[in-house]
């Protein structure tokens, strides 16, 4: 395994992130297809054991359970100043907002049930989940820093925004002298590579760490087309973002194992190998011990430039898929400026 700085913090992590969407009782969640509290302590003491120390849930996952099974593990299997702890806050509810429940006060609810849920008095890294268009990005940055300043979060990160999102509020927190944005969690991987287009270069000029999740496209950059797995049938979400395009990114896929067959390595290490030369640490959930490892084996293959220029040239620009495509005020019409090319999101 290979670590690396997270952004501008002092935060060193594995150049793979272990997602942990894959973890939580099934019954309290929209994903079947998620690991027990048993075979999710054998992939994370596996993970440990592969040299993997950044581990990546939310409050969201099944309910909270992700977080509990994560926070138990860890506790039994490592030393809390030897891992990095990633957690997510989702946006406040509609009854809260009727409540009158402040920006401030909704993180420090979900700041406070996710250090219950993982056992922890701290996390090294805390996310705004997706964009709350209906709570002034001023409440949320606030209140971000307020868990900061109160020891409950070391560092702060946002997900699924825009790149003029991230600018803007890490402007608002450099001039009211509060915690600033270090890492962005987006929809990246080989297929699904609209980030490329301010993201990015944002991202590199001002040393914001990039750690983006679907990095395998739910599976779909580690098999051949055609073959299948349990997630690929049972996961509707990742149908939703992925079935549409995938006469066109049948392509590239096809491109990853010839490359895999050609080196000898898997179309995992391949597709990771790829977007670990573009990206700090990308997010790679795993339900078996052989996703471990194909992640971990990752770091250590180096793709040539007439591969990487291979990979990437049959792509062609997509439309925005899942969280990204709702992130728009909540009252914008259809028809506005939220599209891609000549396709309406």
């Amino acid at each position: 395994m290979k670590y690396t700085k997270l952004g501008t913090s002092d935060l060193t992590v594995s150049r793979i992130c272990m997602g942990c969407m894959s973890f939580g009782d099934a019954g309290q969640g929209q994903h079947p297809w998620t690991l027990d509290e048993e075979h999710s302590r054998e992939i994370i003491r596996h993970g440990l054991e592969m040299g993997i120390n950044f581990y990546d849930t939310a409050i969201a996952y099944q309910s909270g359970t992700s977080e509990q099974y994560v926070g138990r593990a860890l506790r039994d299997f490592a030393k809390r100043d030897e891992v990095v702890v990633a957690t997510k806050f989702l946006p406040r509810t509609q009854e809260e907002i009727e409540s009158g429940i402040t920006g401030q006060q909704h993180i420090e609810r979900m700041m406070n049930k996710s250090l219950q849920n993982l056992g922890m008095d701290h996390v090294d890294l805390y996310i705004y989940h997706m964009w709350d268009w209906q709570t002034p990005i001023e409440d949320i940055l606030d209140g971000l820093n307020r868990v900061v300043q109160a020891g409950k979060a070391r560092y702060i990160g946002i997900s699924n925004c825009f790149a003029w999102q991230l600018a803007k509020a890490n402007a608002i927190a450099e001039r009211e002298g509060w915690a600033k944005f270090i890492s962005v969690q987006g929809h990246y991987n080989l297929i699904f590579r609209e980030e490329e287009r301010e993201m990015v270069p944002y991202c590199q000029e001002e040393g914001i760490a990039l750690t983006p999740y679907s990095a395998l496209a739910a599976g779909r950059l580690s098999r051949k087309p055609g073959e299948t797995s349990e997630r690929l049938e049972k996961d509707a979400y990742a149908k939703f973002k992925y079935d549409a395009t995938a006469q066109q990114d049948g392509g590239i896929i096809d491109r990853v194992a010839k490359i895999a067959e050609k080196r000898g390595v898997t179309m995992t290490e391949v597709s990771l190998a790829w977007l670990l030369t573009k990206v700090t640490s990308p997010v790679v959930c795993a339900t078996k011990f052989h996703h471990v490892e194909g992640a971990a084996k990752a770091t250590d293959l180096e793709l040539t430039e007439e591969e990487i220029a291979y990979l990437e040239a049959p792509y062609v620009p997509h439309s925005l898929a899942g969280v990204m495509a709702q992130n728009k005020p909540v009252n914008a019409k259809e028809k506005h400026v939220w599209s891609t090319g000549n396709q309406s999101i």
